[in-house]
């Protein structure tokens, strides 16, 4: 059995009291310049982490035994949201109490990792306000969104933005059902606006199947697409080589170590360059870890409290 969907999405999104808009400073924070980590041959390795209950800097915690490079190569803050604004009928960024906090302390929760080598994303996730990547009514309105995470992006000197559309619930608050253009239009405005940082796709939604609009696919735009149900293999449905797909999603703690071991081998056996994690926690997961690190990198895992 697999674990449709996610559970991590349901805390997320609680407590709608405690989410606050982004106010947007005059500060810019450039992201730390990265130390060459220990060469580490294999797929990419991926860790989102539920900051409502657990610390970024887990991800940092992870290296091989052999030849000492990191397990995880990009960290998921997850997550923000797109929330909407009644008055004014248009979306916004918003982040409850422990993704601002995260942000607000890049230098001793985001700067670490970056510093080894770890990219840090931020994911963004629907709210149940009707509001999401999918139902901008215009491409103004999509663009104005798309400034919003590029900005916060350069603000909190972050590697980029990661898609999830789950829990919108298109229709709530009289927002409109998902039209073809919203998702182009957003995906290509923050491409322009962040041509260098990484944009990831969680393959969920209905986002994920309006790739293409008016003569414009962003399928080659994302850096990264993932199966979004841990447990099992599905090759995410997106125009990408293989190196930016992971078929494979586990759940530290919950999948069990031989279900990750098969996903992983079969990762490598099949060519694909990617590998995704989902909530790592603080706890001791050496054993949980290093289950798909000798199939990836043919070599366990080290974990240094």
């Amino acid at each position: 059995m697999f674990t449709l969907v996610r559970s991590r999405a349901r805390t997320a999104v609680l407590a709608l009291s405690a989410v606050a808009a982004l106010a947007f400073g005059t500060t810019t924070v450039t992201s730390a310049t990265a130390a060459p980590a220990p060469a580490k041959q294999g797929p990419t390795s991926v860790a989102y982490v539920e900051v409502n209950n657990n610390s970024m800097l887990n991800v940092g915690k992870y290296t091989l035994a052999n030849g000492g490079g990191n397990v995880f190569d990009v960290a998921v803050i997850f997550a923000a949201n797109i929330n909407y604004d009644t008055g004014t009928k248009a979306a916004y960024l918003s982040f409850n109490e422990n993704v601002q906090r995260v942000l607000d302390n890049a230098a001793t929760q985001i700067r670490p990792l970056q510093q080894k080598g770890i990219k840090v994303v931020l994911s963004v996730l629907g709210n149940h306000q009707g509001a999401g990547f999918a139902n901008f009514p215009s491409q103004q309105a999509a663009s104005a969104f798309a400034k919003q995470l590029s900005d916060t992006v350069t603000k909190y000197g972050l590697d980029g933005i990661d898609f999830d559309d789950e829990y919108a619930e298109y229709g709530n608050n009289g927002t409109g059902q998902p039209n073809d253009s919203s998702f182009v239009h957003l995906v290509t405005a923050l491409r322009a606006n962040m041509p260098d940082k990484i944009i990831s796709l969680y393959n969920i939604g209905p986002a994920a199947t309006r790739l293409s609009y008016g003569g414009v696919d962003v399928s080659s735009t994302f850096d990264y697409a993932w199966n979004p149900y841990y447990g099992s293999w599905q090759v995410p449905g997106i125009a990408l080589p293989k190196s930016k797909l992971s078929p494979a999603a586990v759940e530290i703690g919950r999948t069990s170590q031989s279900t990750a071991a098969d996903l992983a081998r079969r990762t490598v056996s099949e060519g694909y360059g990617v590998y995704l994690t989902y909530n790592l926690d603080g706890a001791d997961r050496t054993a949980d870890v290093s289950a798909f690190t000798r199939e990836l990198y043919g070599s366990d895992a080290v974990h240094t409290p």
